[in-house]
C-alpha cells in the first residue's frame, strides 16, 4: 500500500505541475495577444525614432516560427517601405513631432528605389522646417544614400563611411561541375540570358558583361546624382576615384575622412548624438540616462496614424520576391496565393487595380497564373497600372504586361525578356563509378528524363523547342501590351536587362513615377477626384499574427544585435556572396519548369549577423528549462 500511495502522490504532483504549466501558458498567450499590437498611447511629444535594424522591403516576409525556433536565430528585421513613407509623412504635419531621427547603425539596405522613396519623404519633413538627424557607426552605399537626405549626419568617431558602387563578382561553377562529372543541360533563348551562365561557364560572357556594364554604370550615375542633389558638398569624385588617397589624407581615420569628404557632418558617439537630439526634441521625462531624449518609436506611431480609408477602393496587389509555384509568401510571390488574392477581390467593387512589382521573376507557369488573374480585372473594364519598384525583370515583366500604364523609376531594373531551364544529368559520373542503366523502351522518350543515363537527342531537341515556344509566348505578350512588332520586342529582348531610364526610351515603360503616381493615374482613369479614393492592399491581414510571432521570437527590439564598423560592413557583403552558393545549388537541383528569372538583377548587399531569439516565448522556455 505504501508503494501505491507514493505512485499516486507522484501522479497527482505531475498532474498539478502540468495544470500549472498550461495555466501559465494560457495567461502568457492571453497577455501576448492583448499586447501584440503597439498602443497609440505610447506616442509622446519629441522625435520620431526610426531604428532601421534590417532591410527596407516592398513586402515583409512571412515569419517561419518553427524554423526560427529550431535554428535558434531571430528572423531578419524588415521594414515595409510604404509604412515608412506613411509614418514620415505623418510626422511632417504633426506638431507633436519636433524632429525625425534615424539610427542606421544596423541598417542593411533596401535598393535604390526604396531608399529614394524614403529619402523623398524625409525631404518633405525638412521642407516644413523640422530637422532630420541620422547616426551610425559606419555607413555604406545604401546607408549614405538614405542619410544624405538628413539635415545632420553623425558618425561614431571609431566608425566611418565607405562607397563601393554597384556591381561585383558572381560565382561560376562550370569548371567545378565538369570536375564533378555533372552535366548541366541548359535550354535557353536570349543572347543576354545570363542566369544560366554560372552553371556552364567559369566567367561572364561578353554579351552579359556588355549588358551589365551599361546597367551598373547607369545605376552608379543615378546613385551619385541622388547623393549630390541631396548633399551638394559631398566630394564623391575623391571618394570613388582615389579611396586610398582619401583615407591616407586623414591618417587612416575613416570617420575624419568621411567628414573631410562631406559625407557626414559631425563625429560623436551615441550619447553625444542623443544630447544633440534632445536640444531640438526635448529630454525624455521618464528616462534620465545619458543621451536620452523624448521620442516615439515607429510601431506606436503607425498605430496612431492609420491610413485614410474613405472613398472608393483602388486595389493594390504586391508581387515581391521570386515568383514561384504554389502558396509561398508573403515576401515570396507564390503564384497560387497571389492569383487567389486577386480572385477573392473580384467582387469587391474596386475602382481600379495597381500591380506593385518588386521581383526578378521566376517560374513561367506562376507568372502566367498571375497574369491571367490580372486579365480578369481588365476584362471588366477596370483601369490597371503597374508600379515597378527596385526590380521588375523577366517574370516580373511578364506579370506587368496586362497593364494599360507602366510606371518605373530611373533606378528600376527591368526587361530580361527571356526563358531558360536547367536539368543536371550525371551520366559521366555514373560511368566513372561503374553505374550503368539498361532497359526496354517503347518510344525514344520512355523513361525520360533519365538523370543517370543522360538525355537522348530527341529529349534535348523537344525541350529546346519547348523553351523557344515559351520565348515566343513572352514576345507575343509584350508585343500586344506595348504595341510593338514582335521583331522589335525580340531586338530589345534576348534576356537583356535595362535600367528604368533606358526602358522608358525603348518603350518598355511609359513614365517615371512611384506607387502614388500609379494610384493617381488609376483614380483619374476611374474619374475619382482627390479625397474620393483610397488604396486597399489585397491579401490576408497579417498584422496581428505577424506582430505576435515577432514579439514571441525577438521581443520588443530592445536587445539589438551587433553594431558593425566599416570592416564588418565589408565582411557582411562577403558573407552574403558566400550565401549565394547555397541558393545557386538549390536552383540547379530543385524540380522546376521553365524559368523567366534574372539572376543578376538583385545586386549583392551586405547582411548583419542574425541575432539570437530573445522574445517572450524564448524567455519562458528558458525559465521552465
Amino acid at each position: 500500500m505504501s508503494f501505491a500511495r507514493k505512485v499516486w502522490h507522484l501522479i497527482v504532483a505531475v498532474k498539478d505541475g502540468l495544470s500549472l504549466l498550461f495555466l501559465l501558458l494560457f495567461f502568457f498567450a492571453l497577455y501576448a495577444v492583448l499586447t501584440a499590437r503597439p498602443s497609440a498611447a505610447a506616442v509622446q511629444e519629441g522625435a520620431l525614432l526610426l531604428e532601421l535594424d534590417g532591410t527596407i522591403v516592398e513586402e515583409k516576409s512571412e515569419v517561419d516560427f518553427l524554423s526560427a525556433v529550431m535554428a535558434g536565430e531571430a528572423p531578419a528585421r524588415e521594414f515595409d517601405v510604404q509604412e515608412l513613407v506613411h509614418a514620415i509623412d505623418a510626422a511632417s504635419t504633426d506638431d507633436r513631432i519636433k524632429a525625425v531621427v534615424l539610427d542606421l547603425s544596423q541598417f542593411v539596405g533596401g535598393g535604390q528605389v526604396h531608399i529614394n522613396e524614403v529619402g523623398a519623404a524625409l525631404d518633405r519633413v525638412r521642407k516644413t522646417g523640422k530637422p532630420v538627424l541620422t547616426w551610425a557607426v559606419a555607413y555604406a552605399d545604401d546607408g549614405l544614400l538614405l542619410a544624405s537626405h538628413a539635415s545632420e549626419i553623425w558618425v561614431d568617431p571609431l566608425g566611418g563611411a565607405i562607397v563601393l558602387g554597384p556591381g561585383g563578382n558572381h560565382l561560376y561553377y562550370g569548371e567545378l561541375l565538369k570536375k564533378l562529372d555533372v552535366n548541366a543541360r541548359v535550354f535557353k533563348v536570349g543572347t543576354y540570358k545570363s542566369a544560366v551562365e554560372p552553371y556552364i561557364r567559369s566567367d561572364m560572357s561578353e554579351p552579359a558583361r556588355e549588358n551589365y556594364t551599361q546597367l551598373y554604370g547607369s545605376m552608379w550615375s543615378e546613385w551619385q546624382d541622388s547623393v549630390k542633389k541631396a548633399r551638394p558638398k559631398a566630394n564623391l569624385a575623391l571618394v570613388a576615384k582615389d579611396p586610398v588617397g582619401w583615407f591616407r589624407a586623414a591618417g587612416g581615420d575613416a570617420a575624419t575622412a568621411a567628414r573631410n569628404a562631406g559625407l557626414v557632418d559631425r563625429l560623436g558617439d551615441k550619447i553625444a548624438f542623443g544630447r544633440r537630439v534632445a536640444e531640438v526634441a526635448g529630454r525624455d521625462r521618464w528616462d534620465d540616462a545619458p543621451g536620452a531624449y523624448a521620442k516615439t518609436d515607429l510601431e506606436p506611431w503607425l498605430a496612431d496614424n492609420e491610413p485614410d480609408d474613405s472613398g472608393k477602393a483602388i486595389g493594390v496587389i504586391t508581387i515581391a520576391g521570386e515568383i514561384v509555384d504554389g502558396d509561398a509568401g508573403p515576401g515570396t510571390a507564390g503564384g497560387d496565393r497571389i492569383a487567389e488574392e486577386l480572385n477573392k477581390a473580384l467582387d469587391d467593387d474596386l475602382a481600379g487595380l495597381v500591380v506593385r512589382v518588386d521581383s526578378p521573376g521566376g517560374s513561367v507557369m506562376a507568372s502566367e497564373q498571375i497574369r491571367r488573374a490580372i486579365l480578369r480585372y481588365k476584362s471588366r473594364g477596370v483601369p490597371i497600372a503597374v508600379s515597378m519598384a527596385n526590380v521588375a525583370a523577366s517574370g516580373g515583366y511578364w506579370v506587368s504586361t496586362p497593364a494599360q500604364r507602366i510606371f518605373a523609376e530611373p533606378d528600376t531594373i527591368t526587361g530580361s525578356i527571356g526563358i531558360f531551364a536547367v536539368i543536371p544529368t550525371f551520366e559521366n559520373a555514373a560511368e566513372k563509378w561503374g553505374i550503368h542503366s539498361d532497359g526496354v523502351k517503347t518510344t525514344p522518350l520512355s523513361g525520360q528524363p533519365d538523370l543517370i543515363a543522360g538525355l537522348p537527342p530527341e529529349a534535348d531537341a523537344m525541350m529546346q523547342s519547348y523553351i523557344e515556344n515559351g520565348y515566343r509566348d513572352f514576345i507575343r505578350r509584350v508585343s500586344q501590351s506595348r504595341k510593338m512588332t514582335a521583331q522589335r520586342v525580340d531586338a530589345i529582348g534576348q534576356g537583356r536587362v535595362w535600367d528604368g531610364g533606358a526602358a522608358r526610351q525603348i518603350g518598355l515603360v511609359d513614365q517615371y513615377g512611384g506607387l502614388p503616381d500609379a494610384l493617381e493615374w488609376v483614380a483619374a482613369q476611374a474619374k475619382l477626384g482627390d479625397g474620393n479614393w483610397h488604396a486597399e492592399y489585397l491579401g490576408e491581414d497579417r498584422g496581428t499574427t505577424d506582430t505576435l510571432l515577432r514579439q514571441l521570437l525577438i521581443g520588443d527590439g530592445e536587445e539589438r544585435g551587433q553594431t558593425p564598423d566599416v570592416f564588418a560592413l565589408l565582411a557582411g557583403r562577403q558573407q552574403a556572396l558566400l550565401g549565394q552558393i547555397e541558393a545557386d545549388a538549390e536552383r540547379l537541383t530543385r524540380v522546376q519548369g521553365m524559368q523567366a528569372y534574372c539572376l543578376e538583377c538583385a545586386p549583392v548587399t551586405g547582411q548583419l549577423p542574425k541575432g539570437t531569439l530573445s522574445g517572450w516565448l524564448v524567455k519562458l522556455l528558458a525559465l521552465l528549462g
